[in-house]
């Protein structure tokens, strides 16, 4: 991973720790269902900018040598992107 992002990502993923955690006793202590469903939503938003880091590592470093190494390669860097594009519009 590009140092840089593996920093930002990690720092992502405690953020998100501290939020799950925040949403699970938010359900224990059965607070109002409107706040509940905001920190989720939060969560989820934070989980999207984790996702475009981690694309973004994916395309600086593995996609571009896919790329360079020719057609075959090629091929299966485009299907790789074409799948978690259709992951990511199938959600919800």
């Amino acid at each position: 991973m590009i140092e840089d992002i593996k920093k930002r990502a990690l720092h992502r993923t405690k953020i998100l720790e501290g939020q799950m955690r925040g949403l699970e006793k938010m359900i224990e202590n059965e607070d109002y269902c409107m706040d509940i469903i905001t920190q989720s939503l939060a969560i989820q938003k934070s989980l999207g900018s984790l996702n475009k880091l981690l694309v973004e590592n994916h395309l600086l470093t593995h996609v571009t040598q896919m790329f360079e190494e020719g057609a075959d390669s090629k091929d299966a860097a485009v299907g790789e992107l074409l799948r978690i594009f259709e992951l990511s519009n199938n959600r919800g």
